[in-house]
């Protein structure tokens, strides 16, 4: 069975038609054509964008000259009540110093000693899967916002403070659009920016909670009574070139997007891999032999190589952000043609990992592909180069075990007549969510 995808538009609309269309579902509003074309561009009279698809322009944003191709501060406008000045959206030097007090506490190492919280994250994921016709991706959510709280400050998702972020956010997620005004027109900084009253009410309350995490955590490494987890790590870690440290107001934004980019990417994942084991129960039970190896210790992520290539395989299907948006910083040439200066330059995971002249068989869900060579710059869930991002190994390790405990513990099966579509909200979504049937093994 062949995996959905929305059917892209195939006939020409207006200007305004597609801006609509854009906003309305980022995925079906592309023209069928841009999952064959290396290059793409599209005008209008407010800028102009190029998809760049081609592994050799690729390489070139994201790898070679990255400090030429910042992140547009265009599309990440609509994120700013809840991101403030996180390593999301940030350029330049200040980016810079954000990644260099972030990076070391996602440094390989720190995996070993993240394992046994998202192991017991897991855990408590089988225990609450309910049995019958059930809607996944409110699971998946709830297990991936355990993860975060428990290995970002040391406490379960059943915590007052994580139900009140995590119960916040699902009305952010609801609330929030995909691209405001200032996706399309250069606002100058005095422009009042125009943001649902929903999606700002919930930012700030989410703020207010993780600034309450955050207090805490503070008086609580002065007095030398903090855990060791990322929040202390990253809290009590110097910017090794200036000495300074995040303060309280800066943790609150970048504690901001780990949650957004920890928790709406990781559930995501998680819940069209189910999707995608119920659909194919052949490759289902290879995963529940596999996960029969399960033990509560890191080495056993030796032993669940197939697990870990059907979470590959989901995220190269659907990849939680579908696009990755730059701008040009000088005028550039793109394979025969001039690019002015301030264009925007899109890389879209969505269309390199279903690209028809990088993938055999781009469609179809084939997690063995991954014991064979793959595309080079045909996959990039988690963007790459300088910019990529550096929670890429806890997601691994996280979707990998959290896939192994639930498939061991239950049978995923399709629902008839419920096929999920996939849109991009804050990320690749289903549209009237993930149906399928469970039922303990």
């Amino acid at each position: 069975m062949t995996p959905p995808k929305p059917e892209p538009r195939g006939d020409k609309v207006s200007l305004f038609g597609h801006l609509r269309a854009f906003r309305r579902d980022i995925l079906s509003a592309q023209p069928a054509r841009l999952y064959r074309a290396w290059m793409a561009e599209f005008r209008s009279p407010f800028f102009r964008s190029y998809l760049c698809n081609d592994p050799a322009l690729v390489r070139r944003v994201l790898d070679e000259r990255p400090e030429d191709f910042p992140k547009s501060d265009r599309v990440t406008e609509g994120l700013r009540p809840l991101l403030g000045r996180s390593v999301f959206v940030t350029n330049g030097e200040e980016w810079l110093h954000q990644r260099r007090i972030i990076d070391p506490a996602f440094e390989g190492g720190r995996l070993k000693e993240a394992f046994p919280a998202i192991w017991a994250a897991s855990e408590a994921a089988v225990a609450r899967m309910a049995t019958g016709e059930v809607e996944v991706e409110l699971p998946a959510s709830h297990a991936a916002a355990d993860v975060i709280f428990r290995t970002l400050f040391s406490i379960p998702i059943e915590d007052r403070v994580a139900q009140a972020v995590f119960h916040e956010f699902r009305a952010y997620q609801r609330s929030a659009p995909i691209l405001n005004l200032g996706a399309f027109l250069r606002l100058p900084r005095w422009f009042p920016r125009l943001h649902r009253r929903a999606t700002t009410r919930s930012a700030a309350v989410i703020r207010g909670l993780i600034q309450g995490l955050t207090a805490a955590r503070a008086a609580a490494i002065a007095e030398g009574r903090a855990p060791d987890d990322l929040a202390t790590k990253i809290m009590t870690t110097p910017d090794p070139v200036t000495g300074a440290r995040f303060g309280t107001g800066e943790m609150v934004d970048q504690v901001a997007i780990f949650f957004l980019a920890g928790h709406e990417t990781s559930a995501s994942a998680l819940g069209w891999a189910l999707y995608l084991l119920a659909t194919h129960p052949e490759v289902q039970e290879r995963v529940a032999a596999e996960a029969g190896a399960l033990r509560p210790e890191f080495g056993v992520m030796g032993s669940l190589r197939f697990t870990r290539d059907v979470f590959r395989e989901a995220l190269r299907l659907y990849p939680p952000v579908p696009m990755l948006v730059r701008e040009t910083r000088r005028d550039e040439e793109f394979r025969g043609r001039k690019v002015k200066r301030g264009a925007q330059v899109v890389i879209s995971p969505w269309h390199l990992h279903r690209h028809e002249r990088l993938w055999e068989r781009p469609d179809a869900f084939d997690p063995d592909r991954w014991a064979a060579e793959v595309p080079q710059g045909g996959y990039l869930p988690f963007s790459r180069g300088a910019r990529v991002c550096p929670g890429a190994g806890f997601a691994m390790l996280e979707g990998t075990l959290m896939l192994a405990h639930l498939v061991r513990a239950f049978r995923f099966q399709a629902v008839e007549g419920k096929v999920p579509v996939p849109v991009a909200h804050l990320t690749v979504r289903a549209q009237d969510g993930i149906w399928l049937q469970v039922s303990r093994r």
